[in-house]
């Protein structure tokens, strides 16, 4: 033992650079599933919800840097709360935070709804949206598509199967989300548009700040977390070295609001000349580990060091919400087979014509979107049909149009993630 830590205190000189992936990235959601039994107002349960066992090593369940800023949401912003709720699933236990971007479109974190890579996403028709409002009822509604089981074709997300390590692709875990009632009507948080440069000037002014649920703060009330510092470079992280870690770095953002468990899919803001706008996503915690090595192997590993909390900056995924809000995503089965049939054509299904949408045809149509050199979106839409009937009339030498039968008009070194599992107090 003598000799092996002589070797270790020889070997400190010759430190590797950090190996990302270690830690951080792990969504330490603050998502609490109630599923259909979770109405009404939210109790004040005398010591909090009960919490369901999470998986070990997964979830953090708190990033605080120095005193923890964390407090009740201000009488001055409790309009948030009209805009601002839980997207949660029953059967999982599963709660984040998310928030309105449309009369009937939410965004929040993709992990929320995917998990990361190699876990098993959600059950997406128990997943519910609430919205507690300071001066009303509680609202609440389902992704839209619930009642023929074609929820997924209401997700756009920008990835289904989220790395946690490096590569870490922390800039595509976002979702957004058709629901099935209107209930943001006149409540979307519009989605900023200054650039990410501006983001640490406007954190040096204190104007940046994040409101969100966690499971560790009160009894599931809104907090605001201010002011929220935005950084490249964290103590001895040189962002250099931060960005390799990560895939598209430039939309990642790193920052140090306080977090707890349920604050993944949170909105990060600034105020604007009309009110709060949005200009990321938090979505976890990045950490990096040290190590040394001696001919290639690693000898030792150090603790790994929380660095900062990461979120998704609002150009990563503003021209997705712009292709949901326009799009009209086909309804019927037949629609959906004859979709997969023109993909299966064009080279990029792979699976079996069945009308069922899901990962292979959501990957199917972001190869044909990437094709086509558009942005990847993954929605099963009438256009994206006209566009593939209209290429296999014109290989035939036929005229032909798609044939439509119902349409339904609508609508993350490592890194860790803020998401959680708990029963919400009924």
């Amino acid at each position: 033992m003598k000799d092996f830590l002589r070797r270790i205190r020889a070997l400190r000189a010759a430190l590797d650079r950090p190996l990302r992936g270690l830690g951080a990235g792990v969504l330490a959601a603050g998502l609490a599933g109630a599923g259909a039994a979770w109405s009404g107002p939210l109790p004040q349960p005398p010591s909090g919800p009960e919490f369901g066992p999470s998986r070990p090593g997964l979830l953090h369940r708190v990033a605080v840097f120095g005193t923890d800023d964390r407090m009740a949401l201000p009488a001055d912003k409790a309009a948030l709360r009209r805009s601002i709720g839980l997207i949660y699933e029953g059967r999982s236990h599963s709660v984040c935070t998310a928030f309105c971007v449309g009369d009937d479109m939410i965004a929040t974190a993709g992990h929320c709804l995917f998990r990361t890579a190699g876990e098993r996403p959600l059950r997406l028709k128990g997943v519910e949206f609430r919205l507690q409002p300071h001066d009303g009822p509680a609202l609440s509604s389902r992704i839209a598509g619930s009642e023929h089981n074609g929820e997924a074709q209401h997700v756009a997300a920008g990835s289904l199967e989220l790395r946690v390590r490096p590569p870490i692709d922390a800039a595509q875990d976002w979702a957004l989300i058709r629901i099935r009632k209107p209930i943001c009507k006149g409540h979307a948080l519009p989605i900023s548009r200054q650039p990410a440069r501006a983001l640490i000037k406007l954190s040096a002014a204190q104007r940046v700040y994040q409101v969100s649920y966690h499971r560790d703060f009160g009894a599931w009330e809104l907090a605001l977390g201010a002011p929220c510092a935005i950084r490249r470079s964290f103590g001895g992280a040189d962002w250099r070295a931060i960005a390799k870690d990560f895939v598209d770095a430039d939309h990642v953002i790193l920052h140090t609001c306080d977090t707890g468990g349920a604050s993944s899919g949170s909105p990060m803001l600034i105020d604007g000349p009309k009110g709060p706008e949005v200009v990321g996503i938090n979505v976890g915690t990045y950490l990096q580990a040290r190590v040394l090595t001696q001919k290639g192997e690693v000898v030792h590993r150090y603790k790994s060091e929380t660095v900062a909390n990461t979120a998704v900056g609002a150009a990563a995924f503003r021209p997705a919400l712009d292709a949901l809000a326009r799009a009209e995503i086909l309804a019927s089965r037949d629609d959906v087979i004859v979709l997969q049939r023109l993909l299966k054509v064009e080279g990029h299904y792979r699976g079996t014509p069945d009308g069922v949408y899901g990962p292979l045809l959501n990957a199917a149509v972001r190869a044909f979107e990437r094709a086509e050199g558009r942005g990847q979106t993954g929605l099963a839409t009438v256009a994206l049909l006209k566009r593939l009937a209209a290429r296999d009339a014109e290989r035939r030498g036929t005229p032909g149009t798609p044939r439509p039968t119902q349409i339904e008009t609508g609508s993350v070194g490592s890194h860790t993630t803020t998401r959680g599992n708990a029963r919400l107090p009924r």
